[in-house]
């Protein structure tokens, strides 16, 4: 489990690299070993996955501050210290003091630092054995085309996910193998490291927390116990929704295991432009080009709405460029509140002209007293 590894040594980085050298280590493993970029490698899946949790306390200042006192003690299977073995759990004893009791600086309990820096659950310092696991959550960005947004709708995602085995149903051993109780913790799952007056109980590194261990590991998932899986989720986006709102879907991303609940899947909306609307608070603008004459002589013109229908809009005669016109209700409507559909006019003037129509427009000119 992630407590049992030396993160430095995972990202290949020494406990002297500034977050700069973290980061740009980070990104280089994590393209390299990203299991979109070695679908023939199931091995690549894990190890992005080692890189990822490594990344996750190394590449913040306060998670790393943590895990470099706890690896100064010498709590964390031994690197970084000068001493160090495992014992199996026998209460606090004469004069011993619990790591989850202990207090550095502080920090609070190391209990809680575990849990801070690992994300608590089975996974954060409680064997897999010992309880059920919550299913991956997944983040993502939706790009949210402009009139779905306005009028709301249904848009299919794929994502990626981490899911239970289904070949050996997250136990980690192939089919017919038998399976064994861990010597190292002796099927708790969870074994003690002291040092000096202290311990701290943390997920066997041989059975990875099960507390049993098979004969011969899971083809399908190498003994892990899960193999990333594809799904197609259908995201209902309501209507009004804007750019950096946020949609959680309870339950729709990884399973759990051991009986745990699935994670969640966090929908991060981004609205794309429309080439012809925009928008302001819950009204709709529509930009609409009128000629020369149209806008001296006065015109009726038809404008369709967000939903495809068409108004008609009666233009006066002089109407300057930027005027609006305002049609109720036909812009956003969002929690029963609607908005308006909003007409806004400019002057397109002619780029060539024939040579009546530019006699016609000197005339014109001529009229009004203008001269050449």
């Amino acid at each position: 489990m992630a407590q049992t590894k030396d993160f430095y040594a995972v990202l290949g980085v020494s406990a002297s690299a500034s977050q700069d050298d973290i980061k740009k280590q980070y990104r280089r493993l994590a393209k390299q070993y990203h299991p979109d970029a070695n679908r023939n490698d199931p091995k690549a899946a894990d190890r992005f996955k080692e890189i990822s949790e490594a990344n996750n306390v190394l590449g913040d200042a306060e998670k790393r501050k943590q895990y470099d006192d706890m690896r100064r003690l010498g709590a964390l299977g031994g690197f970084g210290g000068s001493r160090g073995g495992y014992q199996q759990p026998s209460g606090t004893g004469a004069g011993g003091i619990r790591f989850d009791q202990f207090d550095i600086g502080g920090l609070g309990g190391l209990g809680d630092l575990f849990s801070s820096m690992f994300g608590g659950g089975a996974r954060g310092g409680t064997a897999r054995g010992q309880g059920a696991e919550r299913g991956q959550s997944v983040e993502m960005t939706l790009e949210v085309p402009f009139r779905v947004a306005a009028l709301g709708g249904k848009i299919p995602v794929e994502i990626e996910v981490n899911e239970e085995c289904p070949t050996c149903k997250g136990n980690g051993a192939a089919p017919g193998a038998t399976i064994k109780q861990c010597t190292e913790c002796n099927g708790r799952g969870v074994v003690t490291f002291g040092q000096g007056g202290f311990a701290v109980t943390r997920p066997c590194p041989m059975c990875l927390g099960r507390g049993q261990i098979p004969s011969e590991r899971c083809p399908k998932c190498q003994g892990g116990g899960e193999v990333r899986a594809k799904r197609t989720v259908v995201i209902t986006v309501p209507p009004g929704v804007e750019s950096g709102s946020k949609v959680r879907l309870s339950g729709q991303a990884g399973k759990g295991q051991g009986g745990g609940p699935p994670g969640d899947l966090i929908i991060n909306m981004r609205v794309q432009l429309d080439r012809f609307y925009r928008r302001e608070a819950l009204d709709i603008i529509a930009p609409v080009p009128l000629n020369i004459a149209q806008a001296t002589l006065g015109s009726k013109i038809s404008v369709r709405t967000l939903d495809g229908k068409k108004v008609s809009i009666k233009i006066p005669a002089g109407t300057p460029a930027g005027k609006r016109f305002r049609v109720r209700g036909q812009g956003v409507d969002k929690n029963g509140v609607k908005g308006d559909l909003i007409i806004e006019t400019s002057i397109a003037v002619p780029e060539n002209l024939s040579p009546e129509q530019e006699q016609a427009m000197r005339e014109f000119a001529t009229a009004g007293g203008m001269k050449f």
